[in-house]
């Protein structure tokens, strides 16, 4: 989980600290350009295809990751 933290991290280019139970709604730098680059991430580095509305019901790091890697 934790390259996935820092992987999330560098793609939307944050200084926030990162923990698994970090809201993605509070992270400051967090906005549509951030969704958008998230997706394209996920696609890339996990070979994971998410829908906006998936990444939509996702609260925390955490969950982001569990359905990235299930």
């Amino acid at each position: 989980m934790e390259n996935f933290i820092e992987k999330f991290a560098e793609t939307i280019d944050t200084e926030a600290e990162i923990t698994p139970d970090t809201k993605i709604a509070d992270i400051p730098d967090w906005d549509s350009l951030s969704v958008i680059s998230v997706l394209t991430m996920v696609n890339l580095e996990y070979d994971k295809t998410l829908r906006r509305a998936e990444l939509q019901k996702v609260v925390t790091v955490r969950d982001l990751y569990e359905l990235v890697t299930q």
